[in-house]
């Protein structure tokens, strides 16, 4: 079939990267327009127009999808579907419209669990047990397409949504692939989603990451794992920001935010219900070092007040 790939980050590329050695033929990507990143504010290319660039296949670039000269140069492709990973945009419907077929999507959840921005990051705070991949056929309102094809994964002890992030592009791109293939042989279920089991997952801001202490220890180190690279768990010490980068829970009581014990594994602070030991930490205005590290250069003691 011939595709039109809509992504813009890593994940998209991996499902592109799949794709490009397919049976199925991609004419043409779109992505972001190019950035300005780093001190000397280079322009930076997305890796899906790198690998569109290196590919030779042409790569729209458009600031919004409603313009009519922009849907006229998708209708050029003449594809039979769109492919959308991590683009980052709603699609209009008269884009939806275009293709020969319809337009899909992965999701990194089991629909209709975890619609919206940040289902992959929930999915670890909540302390679920497994989460999956959902390809749905597209329709114009967030999430709430038809499921075409699932596949279940379990949620690894400690894993952080970085990781799992990585694990499902692997999983999503050949799930991708056989679900082009089932489609082009017209060998493939729409299922509508069950509205009784609908859920959220809300954008991500820096505000969640602020740890209260007086939750417990499993609660704090799950929100650590799900919200890292982004955006990140933070406490205060001495008036500073402090993110905590790293923590496993220990059952040890204690008054809530309050360093109970120090070794060289890191530093341990007491939660509602058991306490974290703290094995690596970021203060503002310096570089991320093991908890210990910190310790000995910030004079932290025991029985000292975070937060």
């Amino acid at each position: 079939m011939r595709i039109v790939f809509f992504g813009s980050d890593d994940f998209a590329a991996v499902c592109l990267k799949e794709l490009l050695q397919s049976s199925h033929t991609v004419v043409g990507c779109v992505t972001g327009p190019d950035k300005r990143q780093g001190r000397g504010m280079q322009l930076a290319l997305s890796p899906i127009k790198e690998i569109a660039l290196a590919h030779e296949i042409s790569c729209l670039q458009p600031e919004s999808l409603k313009l009519d000269s922009i849907q006229e140069q998708l209708k050029v492709f003449a594809a039979d579907i769109f492919v959308v990973v991590a683009y980052g945009r709603l699609l209009p419907q008269a884009v939806l419209d275009i293709p020969k077929f319809f337009c899909i999507n992965i999701h990194g959840s089991l629909l209709p669990q975890y619609r919206g921005a940040a289902p992959v990051n929930w999915a670890i705070i909540n302390g679920d047990r497994q989460t999956g991949v959902t390809i749905q056929k597209m329709i114009f309102e967030l999430d709430a397409g038809d499921v075409i094809s699932q596949e279940v994964m379990p949620l690894s002890e400690g894993i952080t949504s970085e990781e799992l992030r990585l694990q499902m592009a692997e999983v999503g791109a050949k799930l991708l692939v056989k679900t082009l293939d089932a489609i082009a042989s017209n060998r493939y279920t729409c299922t509508p989603q069950d509205k009784s089991k609908i859920s959220y997952a809300t954008k991500l801001t820096k505000e969640l990451g602020h740890i209260a202490w007086d939750k417990s220890a499993t609660e704090i180190e799950r929100l650590i794992r799900g919200l890292k690279p982004w955006p990140g768990t933070f406490t205060h010490f001495k008036g500073k920001g402090l993110k905590i980068l790293e923590a496993t829970v220990v059952p040890i009581q204690g008054s809530a935010g309050t360093v109970l014990d120090i070794s060289k594994e890191g530093f341990v602070v007491a939660c509602a219900q058991d306490a974290l030991l703290v094995k690596r930490v970021h203060l503002e205005a310096s570089k991320p070092v093991s908890a210990y590290d910190f310790v000995q250069g910030h004079r932290l003691a025991v029985g000292d007040q975070l937060n």
